[in-house]
């Protein structure tokens, strides 16, 4: 109650009553000396009560309503002032607050608007920026990203050898006692079905990792596409997709969201035990707007802060302020996890 008597409108209301009381005490005082010095016969007792009665209704409802229709057109550009800084916290740059009077609120009105085009200039000029250092990081590193791409290969040969002779050894070891020990063998065949499986969904976030990084000259649509028929192809995950056919994003732009894509899939085979995923892509305005959800085990955010588990998460919160864009993720353990990436679009002429 107390903070919204201390709004504008409220606070200029008082100011009008404020001053409707100085010159009731002085209306007052001065007819107090007509009385005392010449003591007139029509300055009567009643005359003056219902002087006062009158005076304090008129000048109650004359503050109340000057204040409050004063007090609206200020309140009026101070909310336009209040929308214009909103929008430009979300990253709206293209939101203007029209200007009319001269006076200080339209000054202040045009250094926002103005404030307003500089961070829309730079934001298309770091989305361009990170453009050319991709092309650039692109022509330079693709012998390293190669070189990468076969060490990694390599890994993942040794560390499923590793787990199949890890298995190989717990079956002889089975098939030894399962005549004398029935329930030890069968508390160890369980113990290597979970192995195999284990081994099977670390294997397949591997592979995941070894494609392409690149979407070798296709749209984002049917890039994500092609990854998910091969996914459905490999694990029992049912996806449901909704995207647009073309988003009006840079080249650069689509792999980052294709990378950042595949590193959410990854964790959700690693980690997730989901059963769906949903992955949408729809564009509003001058943005683009992606959606990655999956109703696993989900996690707490606040645990996984610290440790390695952490790392993809920041790999795709990188990769999307590279391209001026935004990402942020919702978790609870037992509820599923939701990752919503926004990302500005590039002029038609910019895309080319």
């Amino acid at each position: 109650m107390l903070t919204k008597l201390n709004r504008i409108r409220y606070t200029y209301i008082r100011s009008h009553f404020y001053a409707f009381s100085l010159d009731f005490f002085l209306l007052l005082a001065l007819l107090l000396a007509v009385h005392v010095w010449f003591g007139p016969k029509w300055l009567t007792v009643e005359a003056v009560v219902f002087f006062i009665i009158c005076f304090v209704i008129i000048g109650a409802f004359t503050s109340l309503l000057t204040g409050f229709q004063f007090s609206t057109a200020l309140k009026h550009r101070m909310d336009r002032l209040s929308t214009m800084i909103r929008q430009l916290s979300r990253g709206e740059y293209t939101f203007r607050i029209p200007t009319e009077d001269q006076e200080e609120m339209t000054g202040l009105s045009e250094e926002l608007n103005e404030l307003g085009g500089k961070l829309e200039y730079q934001k298309e000029s770091l989305v361009k920026l990170a453009d050319e250092k991709a092309e650039l990081a692109r022509s330079a590193h693709k012998a390293a990203t190669i070189e990468e791409r076969q060490r990694l290969a390599r890994d993942l040969h040794d560390a499923v050898s590793q787990q199949l002779f890890a298995l190989t050894m717990m079956a002889q070891a089975t098939e030894r006692i399962l005549e004398k020990k029935p329930d030890k063998a069968k508390k160890q065949l369980h113990e290597i079905t979970q192995m195999a499986l284990q081994a099977q969904t670390e294997m397949r976030a591997l592979l995941l990792h070894l494609r392409p990084v690149h979407l070798s000259g296709d749209s984002l649509t049917s890039g994500i596409e092609s990854l998910v028929e091969e996914l459905k192809q490999k694990c029992s995950l049912k996806f449901h997709l909704d995207m647009e056919d073309s988003p009006n994003l840079s080249k650069t732009a689509e792999e980052h969201v294709f990378r950042v894509l595949q590193e959410a899939l990854s964790n959700i085979l690693r980690h997730a035990n989901a059963s769906n995923v949903t992955i949408n892509i729809s564009s509003s305005g001058r943005e683009v707007f992606v959606h990655i959800a999956d109703d696993g085990s989900g996690f707490s955010l606040a645990d996984h802060k610290d440790n390695k588990a952490s790392y993809g998460l920041k790999t795709m919160r990188e990769r999307c302020e590279e391209i001026g864009g935004e990402f942020s993720i919702r978790s609870r353990e037992g509820e599923g996890t939701y990752i919503d990436i926004r990302i500005p679009m590039m002029e038609k002429e910019e895309i080319g």
